[in-house]
């Protein structure tokens, strides 16, 4: 019986946000794994007695990268994390936008303004402005050229706590086809969703905002999934990947760009998608069996396979 954690936060006194979690951890009892959720912050946790460590919805490492980092290098050691300590460290960085741009994946153009550094805006179009580590639209908010000083005080808040900023054009085809999520898991396309846009104009970058708002299931077409296999096959160390999820926008030229890649702890969205919840199950259950049996990384293929 593989032992399985799916590492997860603690909301305290509020219910977890993470509604998937009791279903996951249910089928994968019922497929005869031994499963339970723990928070990945959990001094009394025994990561090394698992199997197989996934994680799952560790939603507030953002606000403690650091420790959240040092969790990730400590748990790989252990055992067998998903995904990888490696790909983990890489993707919690968003300069991983430039590095797939330069690879010729088609990205949202994005520049990036570390701190010291002055304050280079568009001065002729609507852009948006978040932190190279963060989740949820944390610190981001969109501004036109005549808001530059409210974004100029942005970039001051967000460099004096140390953050790095991302500068894009807002893509305006989000208002029209929204964000598109292509969620893999073991290698194969998954399911998608697609939401409408979470930066309203004049939203404060410190407000909380809605992360997946008006989502509904979307059927992919053929150029977001090539898009989405360029980008995964890009990814250093992809034949590692358990799961992962693409968010894609369209351009200026009605073309899908990466807007961004989470490997990370993407949310499931299997209460929109119960069908796949049996295929997670799946694949989860394959990557323990495989933990128990080897310590070599798992086969799967490194671009998912179509429908």
């Amino acid at each position: 019986m593989p032992r399985i954690a799916l590492a997860t936060y603690d909301p305290g006194a509020e219910p977890s946000h993470d509604t998937d979690l009791p279903e996951l951890v249910r089928a994968l009892t019922g497929a005869g794994a031994e499963a339970e959720a723990r928070y990945w912050d959990d001094p009394d946790a025994h990561w090394g007695g698992y199997d197989l460590v996934v994680i799952r919805s560790t939603w507030d490492y953002s606000w403690r990268a650091a420790e959240f980092e040092a969790w990730v290098e400590r748990v790989g050691a252990l055992t067998r994390l998903a995904n990888p300590a490696s790909v983990v460290r890489w993707n919690t960085d968003k300069r991983y936008l430039g590095e797939l741009a330069a690879a010729g994946v088609p990205t949202v153009p994005t520049r990036y303004i570390a701190p010291g550094e002055p304050a280079d805006l568009p001065g002729g179009h609507e852009y948006v402005i978040k932190p190279t580590s963060g989740a949820g639209a944390r610190f981001a908010a969109r501004y036109t050229p005549d808001q530059r000083e409210t974004a100029v005080g942005h970039l001051a808040r967000m460099h004096a706590e140390g953050f790095t900023a991302m500068v894009q054009p807002y893509v305006r085809g989000i208002d029209v086809s929204g964000e598109r999520a292509l969620q893999f898991f073991g290698g194969r396309l998954l399911h998608a969703s697609r939401k409408g846009a979470v930066l309203a104009p004049g939203t404060p970058y410190d407000a909380e905002k809605v992360a997946h708002p008006d989502l509904e299931r979307w059927e992919p077409t053929e150029g977001e999934l090539a898009v989405a296999e360029k980008a995964l096959g890009a990814v250093p160390g992809a034949a590692g990947l358990l799961y992962a999820r693409v968010d894609l926008v369209d351009g200026e030229d009605g073309e899908p760009r990466l807007m961004e890649l989470e490997l990370v702890e993407p949310n499931l969205f299997l209460w929109l998608h119960p069908g796949s919840l049996e295929r997670v199950t799946e694949a989860i259950v394959e990557a323990a069996d495989q933990g128990r049996r080897s310590c070599a990384a798992p086969s799967w293929p490194v671009a998912p396979a179509r429908r």
